[in-house]
């Protein structure tokens, strides 16, 4: 029988938008939503100034996530390369033109309008490795020849956000790349290996960070060492994460926030602000909404019938497992604070536009899963 006897039947716009995962569509706007009441929070009882634009940037990027899951996963297929090579000249852009802000050099001013290239990076990563491990078969994914190609695609942007320095999106991209890596095939060994070299090579990364980073890892190892200075914002998260207690202070009554004792309240440590007001049973909400996410991503890859979706959808998923992870665990002092926002809560557009472009193409996996796609390297 041929190929195009065996090719399933296009799929008419009707059943396009019942394949859209309408549930994971109303959980990503219940996140939006908690955004939204923390933010309002976060400026005292006031939608300005961040409350009201977060809940535009979200009601934009949720027509971008529709729109990009309505298109067939072949464009994507062709787009990696150009998508990439787009986000790498950005990032360079910002090492020489970028806005310089809080200590870093992350943005870029294009007109009115400041994004953040690495936020686009961590997408471009992912569709590029994707697209690559497609167009090969097992056996090849697993030599250590053609693992090379890869590496170079996670490394490149990886150094050229630490150059920011931007410690956080490097180490995403870098754990992102390495968990696609790993679904794709590559050997347990060449791992260890990669772990060996990286704890080898500590001394001189040490060398290369910049002091404030240096008091940020000597914080996390003893946090009482400097409470007033390097320390002081994961205290005063702590102070406030405890203080929420089990149902937390009630909606608009968090001192630690109101007060202005917790510093980038509205970025970095809204979680922090969050469970101050609702307490544990508000974080354990927030979490299982995180979870249903991170859940449908891995049905979703798991239905996919093309090796390229199924990539794509365990790629996006593992992105949104790292937000959530790293930046929790930041707040809570596990971790040390190296500025990854919580998606879809903390403020910034370039996130939000960058994470709901993500999800848009998980979910256009589910749409287009019996899809058949060209073998591209």
């Amino acid at each position: 029988m041929s190929l195009a006897l065996d090719a399933p039947a296009p799929i008419g716009f009707g059943e396009k938008i019942w394949r859209i995962n309408w549930g994971l569509v109303l959980v990503l706007t219940a996140i939006a939503g908690v955004g939204v009441l923390a933010l309002y929070s976060a400026a005292g009882g006031r939608f300005e100034p961040w409350a009201a634009r977060h809940a535009v940037r979200y009601g934009a990027a949720f027509g971008l996530m529709l729109v990009v899951a309505l298109i067939h996963p072949k464009v994507w297929l062709t787009l990696a390369w150009p998508i990439y090579i787009v986000s790498m000249l950005l990032l360079v852009a910002v090492d020489v033109v970028g806005k310089i802000g809080m200590g870093a050099q992350r943005w870029l001013m294009i007109g009115p309008m400041q994004i953040q290239p690495s936020e686009i990076a961590k997408v471009a990563v992912i569709l590029v490795l994707a697209r690559y491990y497609h167009g090969l078969r097992r056996e090849e994914a697993s030599k250590f020849l053609y693992t090379l190609p890869p590496l170079a695609v996670i490394l490149a942007p990886v150094a050229l956000v630490m150059v920011q320095p931007d410690l956080g999106t490097a180490m995403m991209v870098l754990l992102g790349g390495g968990a696609l890596l790993f679904v794709a095939g590559v050997r347990l060994w060449m791992f260890l290996a990669a772990a060996i070299a990286a704890v080898g090579c500590l001394p001189i990364a040490w060398s290369f960070m910049h002091e404030y980073q240096r008091k940020r890892v000597l914080t996390f190892l003893d946090p009482d060492r400097d409470p007033l200075g390097a320390g002081y914002h994961i205290t005063q998260s702590k102070i406030a994460i405890g203080s929420g207690g089990l149902f937390g202070k009630g909606f608009l009554k968090g001192t630690q926030s109101s007060l202005n004792f917790l510093p980038e309240k509205q970025t970095d440590f809204i979680f922090t602000t969050y469970v101050e007001e609702w307490g544990m049973a508000g974080a354990l909400v927030l979490l299982f909404l995180f979870a249903l996410v991170l859940v449908w991503g891995f049905s979703i890859a798991l239905r996919s019938q093309h090796h390229f979706g199924r990539l794509v959808a365990l790629g996006v998923t593992a992105m949104m497992f790292l937000y959530v992870f790293i930046n929790t665990a930041m707040v809570m002092g596990l971790l040390p604070v190296v500025g990854v926002p919580l998606p879809l809560v903390s403020n910034g557009g370039t996130a939000m536009v960058s994470v709901m472009f993500a999800c848009g193409l998980l979910i256009g996996v589910n749409v287009y899963r019996d899809a058949q796609l060209p073998l591209r390297r």
